[in-house]
This record gives structure tokens, C-alpha cells and sequence, in this order.
């Protein structure tokens, strides 16, 4: 079943014009950041079909193909997906991911890239885009197939598109993972970045590093709900019941990697006067003891080491050990209307010290936009109170959910119709491009679906065939649809 680069992999898979073009965009390197010959695939399908096209300086594409007869009167139908992919590889695999193609394979009902991440998402949504676009023979509106960029990596096509020459208001992505699953909703978020001064004074006594480890993590819009601990905010903790046992000064507080992820490990050190390894002991039981479900492995630990720097005066000291133990995080506020659905929140998700500052980004989410702004507005101040200053970065918008849609419930009836049982409705607390297109274009009623596609974004990646079949058919028939 192996080709070269995965070519001729799947020719024998129906619906053989998807496979062709899956395989035609595994046999080119598509990562974030590297979709350039992604983009080039779009085009010059365009130019080849004769279909209209327009390409931004991003690499973004548009391609438009005309209603069929019958459906001249029907409303524009947006269809979008990603052209990026999320390149990781195993240790021994020794493909280029940035200079060359995938090695795609077959398990079974399971398509696979060998050593590699196989790029399903959503790299099957530029498929089935494209093969959509080609065919004469299926019955649809006007179709304007949106190809974005760089969405693994802050949605970055999506914030920079210019949405003005789109016509469609129901807009159908081909980004979800799970068949049947129907995502109506997700947060809007944004990075706020909170700066606070520090000065800096001889203190005598002697050094010491604290280190929390152990720590689940997790991406703060799908695990934020899950009760996990965040380093950052327990390195407070152990710094606040020292400071309230002993003479401290702060040298350096650091921990986590990301904004959006949850930090599972963290590391301050301090001068005191005395060793404060019992305290460390104590809050180790404290800590083992409130996360005795969500966390299994938590570790506090200290140790002398020798002085590192000159550390924080005490108003300084105080400053962030304030800022630590009294800035916001987790989960703010449920949802009334969809049940299990957070609705906004926030992660410290790293904390870095400077010679004359600690900086706190938080990832703030919110499927209210009124919601998210209050709560970066709390961020601001209290920062401001202790001296510092907020900016923020990567600001998108909710897509809300709407209690009336009639995309959905033509999407819905069709649904029941085919696989003889009622779709899930989801909301999701993680960012997807949907809620960017909404807020550029008023109005838009947007359904996100896919196939069953597992251990994304890791080489175990697996795409099942029976599922990514089913998903088209019932694609044509929501399409044919839509008058």
C-alpha cells in the first residue's frame, strides 16, 4: 500500500476525488508557517477549473464556484477549513516535515502518515473542499471555499482576513475531530500581559530554590475545567506562608511555557532567614491533600543554593507575592444555557522574571464578550494598584451561540434523516477560527463538523476511513439542502 511520499496510497478509497486531494496536499509540506505550496495547490486549482479565486499577502485563498441550476435563489454557502498542519515527528523518523511530503499508510479503517503527524486537521476539510469544486454533478448554492492559514498557530489567517467580499452567511467549518458532533459555540479570548516594577536591595540571609513539579497541565480552554492545579499560582502560595513565618525577599519567580497552557511546574528563589523546609512540607501536604483527584504527582521541594542575585526589596516582595496569591484564575463563571460549559476563565500561563520586572501573561477566555472584557478589566486594576501595567495580544472575538439558526437546524434534520439519531450540540471553552469569521462578518450562522480523527496533533494520528465517507455524503446532502 506505501508510495513515494504517500502517493498512490489511496487511490482505491472512495470518495476517491477527496483521497486524490488529500494526498495531494500530504505530498507537499504544509506546516504552520510553511503553507506556501498549500497555497499554490489552491490556485492553480482554481486557474485549472476556470473558477474565480482571490489570494491574500497571507496566503489565505477564496475560490467561488457558482450555484448549480435551481439553486440560483438559494444563500451563499461559506465552506472553510485550514490549510496548516501541526508537524511533529517520532525520534527515529527522519523526514523533513519543512521540505518534504508525508508517507501516508493504511490500518485497517485508519489512514496514518508513518513517523509523523498526518495533518487530518484539516487537512481532509481542504480535500473535500476541492473535490466539492470540482465536481459538475452535485447539486449546491453558490459555494465560497475559504482555504486560511497558520490557524495552528493563533489562528493567524483568520484574525488578518479580509472577510469584506464574502456574500455567504451560513458558513459550514470542516475543523471538528468528531463525527456526529456538531460544535455551535466557542470562547473568545485574548492574551493580557501584566508588567509590575520591581527594585532590588542587599538582605541578608541565606538562598534557596522552591520548585513545584508534578502537575498535569493541559490546554487551558479544554482542561481548564478539570480541577488541575497551576504552578504559577501555588508558587505564590508557598512564597505567601513563608513570608508570613519569616523575613523574605524574592530573587526570581518563574514557571510555565505558554499562555494557553496550563504550567506543570514552577521555581522561585528567595533569601530568608532561616531554612523553610518545614514549611515546604506543610504546603506539600496542603497541596497533595486539595488536589487529591485532579492530581496525583504533585511535588513541593526546596534547597540551599548559593546566592544568585541581588533580590527584590521587601515592597517589592510584597508586590508580587500580592499579585500571585490575588490575581483571578481558573474557571469564573458556568454557563446557564449549555450544560458543563464554561463559560469564561482565565490561566496565568507563564510567569517570568526580569531585572527590574515580573511579567504575567493569562490566557482570558469568555463565550460572552462583555464577560471577557470585565475580566481583563480586573487584571488591569489590580496591576495597576501594585504599580504595573497591562497590555494585550491576539484579542478574538466569542462566536456566541444562537438560539435560533436555521443552518443548524437544516444541518440537524439531515442528520436525524441519515444516522437515525439526534446529533450532539456542543460548545466548546477553546478558540476555533468560527468565532473571528462571526465577528467579521454580522450575521453569520456558522456549524463546525468533521470526521473521527484521533490523537491529533501527535504521530499517532489516525483518520478513519468509514467516518471521513459518511461525513461527505451527509456534506452533499446538507448542500443540496440549503434552497
Amino acid at each position: 500500500m506505501k508510495g513515494v511520499n504517500g502517493l498512490a496510497v489511496l487511490d482505491s478509497i472512495e470518495p476517491k476525488r477527496v483521497m486524490y486531494y488529500f494526498e495531494k496536499l500530504c505530498s507537499v509540506p504544509h506546516g504552520s508557517g510553511n503553507t506556501g505550496e498549500a497555497t499554490k495547490l489552491c490556485r492553480e486549482f482554481a486557474k485549472d477549473n476556470n473558477l474565480e479565486y482571490y489570494e491574500d499577502s497571507l496566503g489565505n485563498c477564496v475560490i467561488t464556484k457558482n450555484a448549480t441550476p435551481g439553486y440560483e435563489n438559494s444563500p451563499a454557502v461559506i465552506l472553510q477549513g485550514h490549510l496548516d498542519m501541526v508537524c511533529e515527528k517520532a525520534k527515529e523518523c527522519n523526514i523533513d516535515m519543512s521540505k518534504e511530503g508525508l508517507k501516508l499508510n493504511i490500518s485497517g479503517d485508519d489512514i496514518y502518515a508513518e513517523g509523523t503527524t498526518l495533518g487530518g486537521d484539516d487537512g481532509i476539510a481542504v480535500a473535500m473542499m476541492l473535490a466539492i469544486l470540482e465536481d459538475k454533478s452535485i447539486s449546491h448554492p453558490k459555494i465560497e471555499a475559504l482555504f486560511t492559514v497558520d490557524e495552528e498557530i493563533g489562528m493567524i489567517g483568520a484574525t488578518a482576513l479580509d472577510a469584506s467580499g464574502l456574500t455567504g452567511r451560513y458558513l459550514i467549518n470542516l475543523d471538528s475531530e468528531d463525527e456526529g458532533v456538531f460544535t455551535v459555540s466557542c470562547a473568545g479570548g485574548v492574551v493580557a500581559v501584566c508588567t509590575i516594577p520591581v527594585d532590588r536591595e542587599d538582605f541578608s540571609g541565606n538562598s534557596y530554590r522552591l520548585e513545584i513539579s508534578g502537575l498535569c497541565g493541559g490546554h487551558s480552554g479544554a482542561e481548564i475545567d478539570k480541577g488541575r492545579a497551576n504552578a504559577d499560582v501555588l508558587i505564590g502560595r508557598i512564597l505567601n506562608e513563608i513570608s508570613n513565618h519569616m523575613a523574605m525577599r524574592i530573587i526570581s519567580v518563574n514557571g510555565g511555557l505558554k499562555d494557553n497552557a496550563i504550567p506543570v511546574s514552577a521555581v522561585a528563589e528567595i533569601i530568608c532567614e532561616k531554612d523553610p523546609v518545614d514549611i515546604v512540607c506543610k504546603m506539600q501536604d496542603a497541596f497533595t491533600n486539595e488536589f487529591v483527584v485532579a492530581e496525583s504527582s504533585i511535588s513541593v521541594n526546596s534547597c540551599s543554593i548559593h546566592k544568585s542575585g541581588i533580590p527584590m526589596s521587601e515592597s517589592s516582595t510584597n508586590k508580587i507575592i500580592t499579585a500571585l496569591c490575588c490575581y483571578p484564575n481558573g474557571i469564573q463563571s458556568m454557563s446557564l444555557e449549555i450544560e458543563g460549559l464554561v463559560k469564561t476563565s482565565l490561566n496565568l500561563g507563564v510567569l517570568r522574571t526580569e531585572e527590574d520586572c515580573v511579567v504575567a501573561n493569562f490566557c482570558v477566555r469568555s463565550s460572552v464578550f462583555t464577560e471577557k472584557e470585565a475580566l481583563v478589566d480586573k487584571l488591569v486594576l489590580l496591576t495597576k494598584a501594585l504599580g504595573g501595567s497591562v497590555v494585550t495580544e491576539g484579542d478574538y472575538p466569542p462566536w456566541e451561540y444562537k438560539r435560533d439558526s436555521k443552518l443548524r437546524d437544516i444541518m440537524v434534520e439531515v442528520f436525524e434523516k441519515m444516522y437515525n439519531k439526534k446529533p450532539v450540540i456542543e460548545a466548546i471553552h477553546a478558540g476555533i477560527e468560527c468565532g473571528i469569521l462571526s465577528g467579521k462578518m454580522p450575521g453569520l450562522e456558522c456549524v463546525s463538523i468533521g470526521p473521527d480523527i484521533r490523537d491529533i496533533h501527535t504521530p499517532a494520528e489516525r483518520m478513519s476511513i468509514a467516518s471521513v465517507q459518511r461525513v461527505w455524503r451527509y456534506l452533499l446532502e446538507v448542500l443540496s439542502k440549503i434552497k
